[in-house]
Parts: structure tokens; C-alpha cells; sequence
């Protein structure tokens, strides 16, 4: 599989290309890692970051006309925590204006979190800022699927970084990708020791994680996970 960038963009928000549907764009700062894919006139954004940088975002997304001829996008939060879903209302603010209709989707713990702006769980006060309570229109369980265009996600929960963490699984024909979240990044896992975190947990899920043929990883934030069965064994090995 060919993974490429367009440099005329600063070092550290580089699109990541992994075609034929997938964009990558590396968080700034604290924010996430967002993900674009798109397949006949439909997208899935996973992950918004805090929202701070929302404008680089989106400024990419219209240079390079990553959305051109988009009419619907689901916004998919793979988990509760305010650097992964900070950026919801703006980026729906956004795409409304431009004719786009916007869809919230989440695994139903994290969609209840989101619903009650739990911020004992969200931790929006940990980045000096607020979580507007918000209404979410998916309210997914493990095995649900996501379809944008041709092309099905299928929801995978992966508790332990918090009670609601989701990986999507797709397998577009020729690339199998698992979006995780902060279940497991490259080299490491998400912390277990914010609210709902649990180290027990993570680590069956990511033994469950272990059984999927992926061809990349690509995590919340930090880079692509290239070979994905290795980076799993050798976290699992010094885990307790």
C-alpha cells in the first residue's frame, strides 16, 4: 500500500493520503489526529481534536477539494475525551454552512458522556476550556456497522483508555485499517488512569485487537502503525 503526503503544507499538518478513500491529518498540539474517508458523495470524520485548530482542518480539506461533491457527513467520536471531541459543534457549524448535513455517531457509553456534557469524563476543564452537552444521532454497540458510500466500518469496543472506546475495522478491498482511537497507538497504549480507564481491561482488548488482519493502524494521535501484529505483541509483552 502507497501512503502519500502534499508538502507544499507545514511538516507537522501534512496530509496523509491512503487511498483511495483515507485522509490523515496529524493533530497540532493536543489535539487528535483527524481522519477523513469518503466514498460517493458521503464522509465519516473520526475524531475533531479540541477544536482550537479546527480552521488548519478544514483549510486543507478545501485546498485540496477533499470534500468536493460531499453531501453527508457522520462525525464519529472514538471515545469521550475533550481532545478527540472538542471540535464536534464547529466542525458541524462548518460543514452546514457549505450544504452538508452532519450526522453524530459514537459508541452508546460514549455517546451518554457526550449527551450529559459529563466533564468528569469529557475533561474539557483540563484544557482551560467547555463541553457543550450534545445530542448524538448513532448510538452505536460492538459489531454496528457505518456506511459512507459503498463502504462499511464496523465498530469494535475496545474499553480500558475510557468505558466508551471504539476502534472501526475497514476493509475497502484493498487495504484493511483499524481507526483506534487511543486504545493503542504506535509503541504504546492510552493511559488508563482518567475516569472509566481501566488496565484490565485494555489489555483484552487489545489481546481481542490482536486476532484482526490489519494492514496499517492508524491511532488517535502520533503515526501510522505499519506493522500491526509486532506493535501488539511487544506492547502486550511489557504491560502488566
Amino acid at each position: 500500500m502507497k501512503i502519500s503526503s502534499t508538502e507544499e503544507f507545514p511538516r507537522d499538518i501534512v496530509p496523509i493520503e491512503v487511498p483511495p478513500h483515507v485522509v490523515m491529518l496529524r493533530g497540532i498540539g493536543w489535539d487528535s489526529n483527524i481522519y477523513l474517508v469518503t466514498d460517493g458523495g458521503e464522509a465519516l470524520i473520526i475524531d475533531t481534536g479540541t477544536g482550537v485548530n479546527w480552521h488548519v482542518y478544514t483549510e486543507i480539506w478545501e485546498r485540496e477539494n477533499y470534500l468536493e461533491g460531499v453531501r453527508k457527513v457522520i462525525i464519529f467520536n472514538t471515545h469521550e475525551h475533550f481532545d478527540h471531541v472538542g471540535g464536534n459543534a464547529v466542525l458541524k457549524g462548518w460543514l452546514e454552512k457549505r450544504g452538508i448535513s452532519v450526522l453524530f455517531a459514537a459508541h452508546r457509553v460514549t455517546a451518554d458522556a457526550l449527551e450529559r456534557g459529563n466533564d468528569y469524563v469529557i475533561l474539557a476543564c483540563h484544557y482551560g476550556r467547555r463541553f457543550e452537552p450534545q445530542p448524538v444521532d448513532l448510538k452505536l454497540e460492538e459489531g454496528d456497522k457505518l456506511k459512507v458510500g459503498s463502504l462499511e466500518l464496523e465498530l469494535l469496543h475496545t474499553p480500558g483508555h475510557t468505558a466508551g472506546s471504539s476502534c472501526l475495522y475497514l476493509d475497502d478491498g484493498r487495504h484493511k485499517l483499524m481507526f483506534t482511537g487511543d486504545t493503542i497507538f504506535k509503541g504504546t497504549v492510552g493511559r488508563t488512569d482518567f475516569p472509566t480507564g481501566n488496565g484490565w481491561e485494555l489489555r483484552e482488548s487489545l489481546e481481542r485487537l490482536l486476532q484482526s488482519d490489519v494492514d496499517f493502524g492508524l491511532p488517535g494521535h502520533g503515526g501510522v502503525i505499519k506493522v500491526w501484529k509486532k506493535n501488539l505483541i511487544e506492547v502486550l509483552g511489557w504491560l502488566p
